[in-house]
C-alpha cells in the first residue's frame, strides 16, 4: 500500500534513522503505526472505564425503583433555576 508522507514526516523519520533510533524507514514506519495503533486501543478501551461504577450505580438504583420520571426531572431543574434567579 503505497503512503505519502507529508515533507515535515520524511525528515523527521530520516532524521531518526540517521541517529540510530531506527534501522530504516519501513522498521520506522511499521512501529510508530504499530505505536499509534496500540494507544488507539487502550484508549478506546479505557476511555470510559470511570463511568463503570456510575452505571453500576444506575443500575442498582434502578433495580430498587429509585428512580424519577423525565417529567419530574424537569420540574427539579426548573424550580432549582427559578431558585437561583431569586
Amino acid at each position: 500500500m503505497p503512503i505519502t508522507l507529508t515533507p515535515e514526516q520524511e525528515a523527521w523519520i530520516k532524521a531518526r534513522v540517521e541517529a540510530g533510533d531506527f534501522a530504516s524507514i519501513e522498521e520506522a514506519v511499521r512501529r510508530l503505526i504499530d505505536d499509534s495503533i496500540a494507544e488507539l486501543s487502550r484508549t478506546g478501551e479505557d476511555e470510559m472505564a470511570w463511568a463503570k461504577p456510575y452505571v453500576g450505580e444506575a443500575r442498582g438504583d434502578i433495580a430498587r425503583g429509585d428512580v424519577i420520571t423525565l417529567e419530574e426531572h424537569r420540574a427539579r431543574n426548573a424550580a432549582r433555576l427559578a431558585a437561583l434567579k431569586d
